[in-house]
């Protein structure tokens, strides 16, 4: 059966559910529609009145929010849920999900701040309090990263997918310096198959 991934190459949120599918085994059960929601003549809010991607069109509704994209991905396939079903370490997953989440709103925030705006309109003390949200998510993902193992789960999707995005749109940041395990890990996380695979191109 295929679905309908609305996307935009250069979206982490987007990369998420497309990393996910990789990992699964599903990538080919998506029909994937480009779709520029910074255009005047998008048509995005037919299937997201939100108007972001990624919306996910599948016979259950179309899906809004990469969390939710994941969950349903991650509900079809027939071997380790990368989402844990219960338990501690279903919460562990979407703890570290949630954090990575977190510097992807700050830096997607800081690049729609600094990229979008005219730069006379461009407010610094959001971009420094975005950079501080930034840094103190990372400074807890460095004491994390240790515990870091296979499978390559939901939480480490979306760290990996924030780290790359960092390195995309705010190299500036210099992420890696003081973080040498988060460092470390991710040099290994970003040769995976589904990373390559998925790495935003300008």
């Amino acid at each position: 059966m295929t679905l309908k991934l609305r996307f935009a190459p250069t979206s982490p949120y987007v990369r998420k559910a497309m990393v996910l599918a990789h990992e699964t085994g599903q990538i080919e059960d998506l029909e994937l529609v480009p779709t520029d929601v910074w255009s005047a003549g998008t048509d995005i809010q037919a299937d997201n009145p939100l108007g972001k991607v990624p919306a996910l069109v599948t016979p259950d509704g179309t899906l809004c929010d990469s969390p939710l994209v994941c969950e349903y991905l991650d509900s079809r396939h027939g071997g380790r849920r990368l989402i844990p079903e219960s338990g501690p370490a279903r919460w562990r997953v979407l703890r570290i999900a949630a954090l990575a989440d977190g510097v992807l709103d700050a830096a997607v925030g800081t690049v729609i701040e600094t990229l979008r705006r005219p730069p006379e309109k461009v407010w610094q003390g959001n971009v420094e309090r975005q950079a501080g949200k930034i840094a103190a998510a990372l400074d807890a993902l460095e004491a994390e990263a240790a515990a870091f193992e296979e499978p390559f789960d939901l939480g480490q999707i979306t760290v990996a997918c924030a780290l790359g995005y960092l390195d995309f749109r705010l190299a500036e940041l210099d992420w890696r310096s003081g973080r040498p395990t988060l460092a470390a890990w991710y040099e290994t996380a970003a040769k995976r198959p589904s990373m390559t695979a998925t790495e935003p191109r300008a």
